[in-house]
């Protein structure tokens, strides 16, 4: 009979959030884990064979939650989409912040998960395919909620302004839209 595991992968995972959000991506190592978890490093990797194992698992992590945020939107809405988009984006600021994404960059050094990354944003041009006027408002918008992650990841939003720019971009939505 094996030995009772002291900590599971979901804890293991919440570590490495913290991790992550006090130190950035570089904090980020199997050693640092498994002192933040009271464990040795075999034991973290029971769970994560390694780092870019680790780092795909919060990844992973972290898009399932975006997804829940997002909720099921009518394919046939490409506005209805863009706002749920712009809203989830907004309610996972703190998941999402500047060093997390920072570690996004280094997940997306591998082909594989650049594919992945790749198939899920034309999975989401596919949504917004249209050719009527609110279609390509919406990709704009869209796009536009895009550029600013982009920004965030920069330290763009040193002064907290994120909010009130995704406010900016949710109302010209809007306008167009009308």
């Amino acid at each position: 009979m094996g030995r009772t595991p002291t900590i599971s992968r979901d804890r293991l995972l919440d570590l490495a959030d913290e991790i992550v959000r006090s130190g950035g991506g570089a904090a980020l190592t199997i050693g640092a884990l498994a002192q933040a978890a009271g464990i040795s490093k075999g034991g973290v990797q029971y769970s994560f064979a390694s780092k870019d194992a680790l780092v795909r698992g919060l990844i992973d992590r972290w898009t399932i939650q975006f997804e829940s945020l997002l909720g099921d939107v009518e394919a046939a809405d490409p506005i209805g989409f863009v706002q749920r988009y712009i809203a989830a984006t907004r309610a996972s600021q703190q998941a999402m912040n500047a060093k997390m994404a920072a570690l996004l960059v280094s997940y997306l050094e591998d082909p594989a998960n650049l594919q992945e990354t790749r198939d899920w944003y034309r999975g989401i041009f596919a949504r917004l395919a249209e050719t009527t006027p609110d279609a390509q408002a919406a990709r704009v918008a869209f796009l536009a909620v895009e550029g600013l992650f982009l920004m965030r990841i920069n330290g763009i939003d040193e002064d907290g302004d994120w909010t009130g720019l995704l406010d900016d971009v949710e109302a010209i939505l809007l306008r167009l839209t009308k």
